[in-house]
C-alpha cells in the first residue's frame, strides 16, 4: 500500500510539473467556459460518408496513443466516448500544450468528422482547447470481450466504500452508474407527471419540526439557538400533509427527503427519498387499484415494459397483483394466530421456526419482525399484505368489518417491502388514544414508538374528510426497477463513517 502510495505520489507531482509549465508557456489551464455544439452519440449517429460535418466537442481524455508528429485519443463526455485525431503541423503550439495533457484532462475540440482505415468514426482536430487539468490520475478500468461477444469491465476502482465516498471518481471510470441515476431521475419525473395528471398538487412541508411523527423511527435533534428550543429533522411528511386536507386541499403530495437515526444495510439510509400521498373521499381498496397503475405507468414511461429482473427474479406489474391479509400470511406459514396470542406465545413461535428476532420487547415489534422473516423474503411477485393489527398502526382508521384490525396495506416485490398504505384515522378520539398507548410503550423503552401530537388532534377536531394515505420509498423503487441490490447503489452520496473513524454500533455496508 505505502508502495502505491509513493508511484500516486510521484504521478501527482509530475502532473504539478506540467501545470507550472502549462502556465509559462501562456496556457490558461482552467478555462472559463467553451461552446459545444454536439456530443459523441449525436456524432456518430448523424456522420455521412462524404459529408462534411464540422463540430465542437468537450470531453475528458480517457486514453492517448501519441506518435511523434501525430496522435489518437479518446474523450469521454456525458453521451460516451469518441476517438480525436491530431496533427502537429495543423494544429501548431496546441500540439506542444498536447504534449503536457494526460488522462483526465478534460479538452474542447473543434474539428470535422471521418471514418479511419478501421472503420471508427473519429474528429479530426483542427484547434484544441486545454478546460482543466486534472492533478489526480484516474484509476483506468480495462474493458476486454469474452467468447459470447458481451464486454467484460475489469474495473480497478474496485473497493466499494471507496466508490461511494468518492462518487465523482466512480462516475468518471465507471460511465455505466450514470445510467442507474439517469433512470431515478426519469422514475421520479413519471411519478410527477402521473399524479399532477390526476390534479394532485405537489407542496413542501417543513423539514424542521418541533415534533416528529408519522412513522415508528428515532428522530435527528438539533437545536435552534434563538427560540432555544430542540426541533427534530423530520422522520415522515405524514401529519402535515393530513393537516392541508383538514385545510380544504383535494390531494396533495410531497416527494422529498426525510431523516431516521437508525442503522444503515442494504436497504436503509438515514438520509432517504419518499413519496407521500394523501387523497380525500378514498380508502384503501381504491389506494391500491390507484398503486397498480401507477407503477405500470412508471414502468412503461421509463422502461417500456412490465417485466423485469431482480435478483435473479422474474418480476412481473401486470393487474392484478396478489392480495393476502397479515394474520392469515402469519397464521398459516409460523403457526400463531398474532391477534389472539400473547408475547409469550409469539416468542415460542419465532423460536420454533428459528427466525432470527432482533427485538423482542413488545408485541407489535414481535410481529412485526416474525412477518419481516417469515413472510416477506417470498413475497417476490406484486403483493398487497392487508389489515394490520391496530397495535402496528397507530395512524390508520380500523377496519370496518374485522375487529382488532385497521385497513392498511403494504405492496412487497421482490421480497422488499416498497410502499405503506392506510385508510386514514380521521376520528380525533380515536387518534388520542392511539397516540396515548404510543406514549406508554415509550415510557416502558421502544424509543420508536410515535409521540403525542397535540395540534394535529386539534386539526382533526376540526374535521378531516375520509381519505387515502400513500408513501413510497423512492430508494427502493429504484433498486427494484435498476436491479440493484444495495440502497447504496442508487443514492449518489450515501452516508458514510468519516475518513479514518471507525463504523459506530449499527453500521454495515
Amino acid at each position: 500500500m505505502e508502495e502505491i502510495q509513493q508511484d500516486l505520489n510521484v504521478l501527482i507531482k509530475r502532473r504539478f510539473e506540467e501545470l507550472n509549465e502549462l502556465r509559462r508557456k501562456g496556457i490558461e489551464p482552467y478555462a472559463y467556459s467553451f461552446e459545444v455544439d454536439s456530443d459523441s452519440q449525436r456524432i456518430k449517429e448523424t456522420f455521412k460518408e462524404g459529408e462534411n460535418q464540422n463540430v465542437k466537442i468537450a470531453g475528458r481524455l480517457i486514453a492517448l496513443r501519441r506518435m511523434g508528429k501525430a496522435s489518437f485519443a479518446h474523450i469521454q463526455d456525458n453521451k460516451g466516448k469518441i476517438q480525436i485525431y491530431l496533427k502537429q503541423d495543423e494544429i501548431g503550439n496546441a500540439y506542444d500544450a498536447f504534449k503536457l495533457m494526460d488522462i483526465g484532462d478534460i479538452i474542447g475540440v473543434e474539428g470535422f468528422v471521418f471514418k479511419t482505415k478501421t472503420g471508427e468514426i473519429s474528429v479530426h482536430v483542427k484547434s484544441l482547447t486545454l478546460l482543466s487539468k486534472s492533478l489526480r490520475p484516474l484509476p483506468v478500468p480495462k474493458e476486454t470481450t469474452d467468447e459470447k461477444g458481451n464486454k467484460i469491465i475489469h474495473d480497478q476502482f474496485s473497493d466499494i466504500e471507496l466508490r461511494y465516498r468518492q462518487r465523482y471518481v466512480d462516475l468518471i471510470v465507471n460511465p455505466h452508474i450514470k445510467n442507474v441515476f439517469i433512470k431515478r431521475s426519469r422514475i421520479i419525473s413519471s411519478i410527477r407527471i402521473f399524479l399532477d395528471s390526476k390534479g394532485y398538487l405537489e407542496v413542501e412541508t417543513p423539514v424542521l419540526q418541533p415534533l416528529y411523527g408519522g412513522a415508528a423511527a428515532r428522530p435527528f435533534i438539533t437545536h435552534h439557538n434563538t427560540l432555544d428550543t430542540n426541533l427534530y429533522l423530520r422522520i415522515a411528511d405524514e401529519l402535515y400533509l393530513k393537516r392541508l386536507i383538514v385545510g380544504g386541499f383535494d390531494g396533495v403530495y410531497e416527494i422529498s427527503k426525510d431523516f431516521r437515526n437508525e442503522g444503515m444495510d442494504r436497504t436503509h439510509n438515514p438520509e432517504f427519498t419518499m413519496l407521500e400521498l394523501y387523497v380525500p373521499y378514498k380508502d384503501y381498496e381504491w389506494m391500491m387499484l390507484f398503486v397498480e397503475e401507477m407503477f405500470q405507468k412508471i414502468c412503461t414511461d421509463v422502461f417500456g415494459t412490465l417485466e423485469f429482473e431482480y435478483e435473479g427474479n422474474k418480476i412481473n406489474f401486470a393487474s392484478p397483483w396478489k392480495r393476502i391479509s397479515m394474520v392469515e400470511a402469519i397464521k398459516e406459514k409460523i403457526g400463531v394466530d398474532i391477534l389472539n396470542a400473547g408475547a409469550d406465545d409469539l416468542k415460542s413461535a419465532a423460536r420454533e421456526k428459528k427466525l432470527e428476532i432482533k427485538n423482542w420487547d413488545n408485541k407489535p415489534k414481535l410481529i412485526d419482525e416474525i412477518f419481516s422473516e417469515g413472510i416477506q423474503p417470498d413475497l417476490i411477485q406484486p403483493t398487497f399484505v392487508v389489515d394490520y393489527p391496530v397495535e402496528l398502526s397507530p395512524l390508520a382508521k380500523r377496519h370496518r368489518s374485522k375487529s382488532g384490525l385497521v385497513e392498511r396495506f403494504e405492496a412487497y416485490i421482490g421480497g422488499r417491502e416498497l410502499c405503506n398504505a392506510f385508510s386514514e384515522l380521521n376520528d380525533p378520539i380515536d387518534q388520542k388514544k392511539r397516540f396515548e398507548d404510543q406514549a406508554r410503550m415509550k415510557a416502558e423503552g421502544d424509543e420508536e414508538a410515535h409521540e403525542i401530537d397535540n395540534d394535529f388532534i386539534r386539526a382533526l377536531e376540526y374535521g378531516m374528510p375520509p381519505a387515502a394515505g400513500l408513501g413510497i420509498g423512492i430508494d427502493r423503487l429504484v433498486m427494484l426497477l435498476t436491479n440493484q441490490s444495495s440502497i447504496r447503489d442508487v443514492i449518489f452520496f450515501p452516508q458514510m463513517k468519516p475518513e479514518g473513524k471507525t463504523a459506530g454500533d449499527g453500521q454495515s455496508q
